[in-house]
C-alpha cells in the first residue's frame, strides 16, 4: 500500500549522524520495534515524511536531511539558567543530564546540562541532533489506513492499530 496522509506507517531505520568525520549509528527501529506514526500529522520531521511520501510497503529508503532540514543549526544563545532553588529537596543534576523541562505556555521539551555554577545549573535547550545532518535507512514494513480512533487521537495506536499496555 502507497504511504498517504492519514495512514499509519511502519518502519524500521538506522540514523547515521557524522561523528569524526566517519558516520556512526546513533538510533535504530527494528522489525520486532518499529517507529509507527500517523503520516502527515505533525510528528515526524517534515523533510522524513516528504522522502517517505512516494514510498509503498516493502520499499527501502536511503535519505540524508541536512542540519536545518533536521533540528535546525546549533544555537548558541539557547541556554536557560535556572535559578540552584529549583533543586532543594532533590540532588543536583549531573552534567550531561536531560532535565525534562515546561515553559509558562505548557510545551514541555527537554534540555541537558552543561554546567553548574554556583547559584544556577546552566542547561542547552538545542536538541542533541541539532547542528548535525542525519542519514537514514530503512524499510516501509507496513502501511494501513488509520482508524478512526487514531485519526480523533492525533496519533497512531502501534502497527497493529492497538494501543500496547
Amino acid at each position: 500500500m502507497k504511504i498517504e496522509p492519514q495512514h499509519v506507517v511502519s518502519v524500521t531505520y538506522d540514523l547515521y549522524v557524522d561523528q569524526d568525520g566517519t558516520e556512526a549509528l546513533v538510533e535504530s527501529a527494528t522489525q520486532e520495534q518499529p517507529l509507527t506514526f500517523l503520516f502527515g500529522a505533525g510528528q515526524m520531521l517534515p523533510k522524513f515524511e516528504e522522502f517517505l511520501s512516494p514510498l509503498s510497503t516493502n520499499d527501502t529508503y536511503d535519505f540524508r536531511l541536512t542540519a536545518e532540514e533536521a533540528y535546525g543549526a546549533h544555537d548558541e544563545e539557547a541556554v536557560a539558567n535556572l535559578p540552584i532553588e529549583m533543586f532543594q529537596g532533590a540532588d543536583l543534576p549531573e552534567i550531561g543530564a536531560i532535565l525534562p523541562l515546561q515553559d509558562n505556555q505548557g510545551n514541555h521539551f527537554q534540555g541537558q546540562v552543561v554546567s553548574i555554577a554556583e547559584d544556577s545549573v546552566i542547561v542547552d535547550l538545542n536538541h542533541p541532533m541539532a547542528g548535525q545532518p542525519l542519514h537514514f535507512k530503512g524499510t516501509i514494513l507496513n502501511v494501513r489506513p488509520a482508524t478512526p480512533e487514531e485519526l480523533s487521537h492525533g496519533h497512531a495506536h502501534g502497527a497493529d492499530g492497538h494501543q500496547g499496555h
